[in-house]
């Protein structure tokens, strides 16, 4: 492109404002949208996301509003990054003023309730356009470390990889490293899934539990996403990298991780209704358990440790007896 890309990016929470940085700082024009008029205000007269990334200054080639029109004017990517739950509403909404021929990008990691799609595939329905059109960031990317410049990797995903390419090339940084692929499947199977296993390694921890209990669950995590994949489509190698073993390795250790720090608050022994009381933000894993399990049912894949995390999170069952049953299941191969 001769100009700068001109990028929209749909949500102002802690990642689409961070990867908002990435891209302003590759030297895109970029516009974020948001509902809510006072921290677009914000955003523009005071340089900074007061919100959900208090104390960091945003880049001056980065603007807010309230207008979606606004923001796609010219976009040559549109940015998804609202809660994966709410993608189908938002995006009909938005989907009669996309430019023509922009990339549509999503940040979202989760499964859809009810339809069990991959977010790519609610975004290629709802906006009527081609999986060639649709790419996936994911990875171990904690907005508040990206926020602060600290380096990272990723995957940018589309099943065209000129198109993969053009977006690894606008959001390249010093300190942002996006590497290739085509499987689109893997990429987001990855970041869904790892939420529900970072649940699960949160409830262990708050339990008290040591680094073996954690080492085994990020493993045989990555074991029945791995299964999963396979059963979908996906390459087995996605899943030993960066949107695979990253980011489960980055959400299972962090106490930055949502996902995390619910599992936590739960293990703890706080209820669903009280841990959602005190997260501020989207734990997209407490909905995506649902759609995951739902996912593996369909596909024949068995997900015990999924199936564990659904029974704390939404059929009230004590983490004690929930690990207990896991530990006792019938004992069986390593690969299999």
């Amino acid at each position: 492109m001769t100009h700068p890309a001109k990028v929209a990016v749909f949500g102002t929470g802690s990642w689409g404002t961070a990867f908002g940085m990435v891209l302003a700082d590759a030297g895109c024009e970029v516009t974020l949208w948001g509902r809510r008029a006072e921290l677009a205000e914000a955003v523009n007269t005071t340089r900074t996301n007061p919100d959900y990334l208090p104390g960091i200054e945003l880049p001056p080639s980065l603007r807010a509003t309230t207008d979606p029109a606004e923001a796609l004017r010219g976009a040559d990517f549109t940015v998804l990054a609202v809660p994966s739950q709410t993608l189908r509403a938002n995006l009909a909404a938005w989907a009669p003023q996309l430019p023509a021929d922009t990339v549509l990008v999503s940040l979202m990691k989760g499964i859809e309730l009810g339809s069990a799609k991959r977010m790519s595939e609610v975004v290629q329905e709802v906006a009527g356009v081609p999986a060639e059109r649709v790419a996936v960031v994911t990875g171990p990317n904690l907005a508040k470390e990206i926020a602060q410049r600290q380096p990272a990797a990723a995957v940018v995903a589309c099943r065209d990889e000129a198109v993969a390419q053009r977006l690894q090339s606008v959001c390249h940084t010093p300190y942002f490293r996006p590497y290739t692929n085509t499987d689109v499947i893997g990429c987001e199977l990855g970041g869904a899934v790892k939420n529900v296993i970072g649940l699960a390694v949160g409830i262990a921890d708050g339990m008290g539990l040591g680094d073996n209990t954690k080492g085994s669950l990020i493993t045989r995590g990555l074991a029945e996403t791995t299964r999963l994949g396979v059963a979908m489509g996906a390459d087995p190698l996605t899943f030993a990298g960066l949107a695979g073993l990253g980011d489960l390795v980055a959400t299972c250790s962090s106490p930055l991780s949502r996902n995390h720090t619910f599992g936590t608050n739960l293990g703890r022994g706080m209820t669903l209704q009280e841990t959602i009381a005190v997260t501020k933000q989207t734990a997209e894993g407490v909905k995506s358990c649902e759609s995951v399990l739902d996912l593996a049912r369909r596909h024949g894949v068995d997900m015990p440790i999924t199936e564990t995390v659904v029974g704390i999170v939404h059929e009230g069952k004590p983490p004690v007896v929930a690990l207990k049953e896991l530990m006792s299941r019938s004992a069986k191969p390593e690969r299999r």
